[in-house]
C-alpha cells in the first residue's frame, strides 16, 4: 500500500480525487494538506474559512490528520518553496513518498509540481487527469455531491454566479469560454455533502464581496468575487 498525502483545497476537484482515491486500491491517504493564509486565516485563493474547513474534513468519512501550510502576504516563491520543502520532508520522515492533486490538464502546473517533489524524492498522483472536464462534473453532481461556489474570477463570471450550487442549472448557465470545472481558475467552491462525507456540513451563508488586488500584472487578472461562509 502506497503512502500518499493529498493537496486538500476544500473545493470540487479536491472532493473528487478523494472520492478516486478511495475507490482505487493500491494508495493509503495518510494526511491532507491545505495552504492557508496566515493573515486572515482562510483556504488560498478559495477564500473559505480555516474554521470551516475544520468542520469540512471532521464530516469526512475518512479520518485524515489535516496539515496547515500557513502563507503569508506578499511571500516570494523563494520563502513559499522553502516552506513547502520543509512540509515534503516532515512528510517523507513519515515514509509518505507520494503526494495527490485534483489538477485535470493544466500541463506547466503539473510539470511545475513533479519537478518539486522528485526534488525532494517524491511523486505526484493525479487521479483525475486528462478526463472531460464537462463529464468530470456531471459525474460528481449524480454521485450526490453538493458545493457551493465562493469565488469567481469578476473578469469571467459576475457577481450571479458567486454563491451559486454546482448543478445542471449552473453548469448549463457557464459562459462558453469558461471551463465546465473552472480548471484555469474561473471559479473556486466549497463541498458540503457527498459520499466522501459522514453527514453534511453546516453552514450559514455570509456577505458577498468583490476584492481588487491591483491592477492587472500580464495575463493575470485581478477583481474577484468572494461569498463569506461561517
Amino acid at each position: 500500500m502506497d503512502k500518499t498525502f493529498f493537496n486538500w483545497s476544500g473545493g470540487k476537484d479536491s472532493a473528487m480525487a478523494l472520492y478516486q482515491m478511495m475507490e482505487t486500491k493500491g494508495y493509503e491517504v495518510n494526511a491532507l494538506l491545505t495552504n492557508i493564509s496566515r493573515d486572515y486565516e482562510r483556504i488560498s485563493m478559495h477564500g473559505v474559512r480555516k474554521s470551516l474547513l475544520l468542520r469540512q474534513v471532521e464530516n469526512l468519512k475518512l479520518k485524515i490528520p489535516l496539515h496547515l501550510l500557513e502563507l503569508w502576504e506578499g511571500m516570494s516563491m523563494e520563502d513559499y518553496s522553502q516552506l513547502m520543502e520543509t512540509q515534503l520532508n516532515e512528510f517523507k520522515a513519515k515514509t509518505i513518498r507520494q503526494a495527490v492533486f485534483g489538477d485535470i490538464f493544466l500541463e506547466d502546473l503539473r510539470a511545475y509540481r513533479e519537478e518539486k517533489l522528485a526534488s525532494v524524492g517524491m511523486s505526484g498522483v493525479f487521479p483525475l487527469w486528462g478526463q472531460d472536464t464537462r463529464q468530470l462534473v456531471e459525474h460528481f453532481i449524480e454521485l450526490g455531491f453538493k458545493a457551493i461556489v465562493v469565488c469567481t474570477n469578476a473578469k469571467l463570471l459576475d457577481e450571479s454566479f458567486c454563491g451559486r450550487i454546482i448543478d445542471n442549472d449552473f453548469l448549463n448557465d457557464l459562459p462558453a469560454n469558461v471551463d465546465p470545472c473552472g480548471e484555469n481558475g474561473e471559479y473556486h467552491s466549497f463541498v458540503f455533502d457527498g459520499p466522501i462525507f459522514d453527514k453534511a456540513v453546516d453552514f450559514t451563508i455570509g456577505e458577498k464581496v468583490l476584492r481588487d488586488y491591483g491592477a492587472s500584472n500580464g495575463d493575470w487578472d485581478h477583481q474577484f468575487w468572494y461569498l463569506d461562509l461561517e
